[in-house]
């Protein structure tokens, strides 16, 4: 057992989340205050947030109106247990996201994170299938280079090897149809022209599986951990109809499409293309406190509930499910998207924010940019032998010259806060391009 003794305000004691902890630790990048489009370093430095906290605070920082919800419910109730009781935050919420998500998608199941919300669904699509007599139906299917989160569930369904390779073989019974991250669609504008083909691998995996197999098929709308991967024309549309034709659910995980972050308030929205469920977190309370949440058609509730015995009929839940502060802070959020009309804000700056990535082009080492809403991709040449490191290097840099950017391997991902204006675009990209040149050199 350690007995090295650490102060208060020693880095060893926390075990930092994805981060290359011993590195940190030599060079620590330390934010303390945020407000609007910036943060602010210990020292008082301004950092322009590029990235939305992490793709999370859409309707930019230290919004008041948040604050004081939080505030208000604290000081009026800390805590209620969600099992068997409730308390009326938590029905209003769940009233009020209704109101938001796409149509028939109105039923709410509250989480604390998209990684619950992630394993929230698939275990609703298992539970839906069984309770319709169809208990066979326990494949769950995802995609290459897909994220949705890091417990279990959600982990075996993703498509990042790196994440995966230290847990072992995690869930059985899983399988992933292939990415459509194509060289005939590099620099593409929006979404790319090719690869809506991809989708009918779904019919191979039916095929291979048996078509009574199948529970559930999890995609992102637009893959952003994995480095911005925009899926083409057409490609969500045949997943559907291949979904309905085999009678697998649909589910859109929009942890970082959803809340304004695509022009609309979700992907499905701006694409036309309705799933059976919709997973989120992040943009849902602004990230002022965690929360997630599963959007289900009142026929997967109705199916579940109504078929069940009396008593509880989905044994799934979390001691903090709709917690009172969360639900406060969401609502306040939800007031605030409407009120400032945050989805058709992005939607109109979009051109420009295009524009803008995309002058980026011939910068020495830049290999592809892509964008999808306010979210950008910029991808580099990797350094022989050294993955990752020309990024780290950009990003280090950026930091140092007042801009906060988010790298996946030697991707640049940039996913600002929906308030972000003209000149906050001219500042990320002028820095941006300066750090790729500076790094070249």
């Amino acid at each position: 057992m350690s007995m090295v003794q650490s102060a208060p305000n020693d880095l060893a004691a926390l075990w930092m989340p994805f981060t290359a902890n011993r590195a940190f630790k030599q060079a620590p990048r330390l934010l303390a205050r945020a407000e609007g489009m910036t943060y602010w370093t210990p020292e008082g430095r301004e950092v322009l947030d590029g990235t939305a906290g992490l793709w999370c605070v859409n309707a930019g920082h230290g919004r008041r109106p948040i604050t004081e919800a939080i505030q208000q419910a604290a000081a009026s109730m800390d805590f209620a247990p969600s099992f068997q009781m409730g308390h009326p935050l938590m029905f209003q919420a769940a009233s009020r996201l209704a109101q938001v998500t796409p149509a028939g998608l109105d039923r709410i199941f509250f989480t604390n994170s998209g990684s619950e919300s992630a394993d929230t669904a698939l275990k609703i699509a298992l539970a839906y299938h069984r309770a319709r007599g169809q208990g066979q139906h326990t494949r769950l299917i995802g995609r290459e280079r897909g994220y949705h989160g890091v417990n279990f569930g959600g982990l075996s369904v993703g498509g990042i090897g790196a994440n995966k390779r230290q847990f072992g073989p995690l869930l059985g019974n899983v399988d992933h149809l292939p990415h459509t991250h194509l060289p005939a669609n590099l620099f593409t504008q929006g979404q790319p022209e090719h690869g809506a083909d991809k989708a009918d691998a779904l019919e191979d995996l039916v095929q291979l599986h048996g078509p009574e197999s199948i529970a559930a098929v999890i995609v992102e709308p637009v893959a952003g951990s994995t480095g911005v991967l925009v899926l083409p024309k057409g490609y969500l549309e045949r997943l559907r109809a291949l979904c309905t034709k085999h009678g697998i659910l649909l589910i859109f995980d929009e942890v970082i499409t959803g809340f304004g972050r695509m022009g609309a308030n979700f992907a499905a929205d701006r694409y036309g293309v309705l799933p059976d469920m919709i997973t989120m977190a992040k943009g849902l309370t602004n990230a002022a406190v965690p929360m997630g949440a599963v959007a289900a058609t009142s026929e997967i509730y109705a199916t579940v509930t109504e078929s069940a015995a009396a008593g509880i009929e989905l044994f799934h839940g979390y001691t903090y499910s709709g917690h009172p502060l969360a639900c406060a802070a969401a609502i306040a959020t939800m007031d605030i998207h409407r009120d400032e009309a945050l989805s058709a804000r992005a939607l109109a700056i979009e051109p420009e924010w295009q524009e803008a990535v995309h002058s980026l082009r011939d910068r020495t080492n830049v290999i592809d940019i892509r964008n999808a809403g306010l979210i950008a991709g910029i991808e580099l040449q990797p350094r022989d032998g050294k993955p990752t490191e020309r990024a780290g290097r950009i990003m280090q840099r950026c930091f140092e010259a007042g801009l906060l950017i988010r790298t996946t391997g030697d991707i640049i991902a940039l996913s600002p806060p929906l308030i972000i204006e003209s000149g906050h675009i001219d500042r990320i990209v002028t820095t941006l391009g300066e750090a790729i040149t500076a790094e070249a050199a």
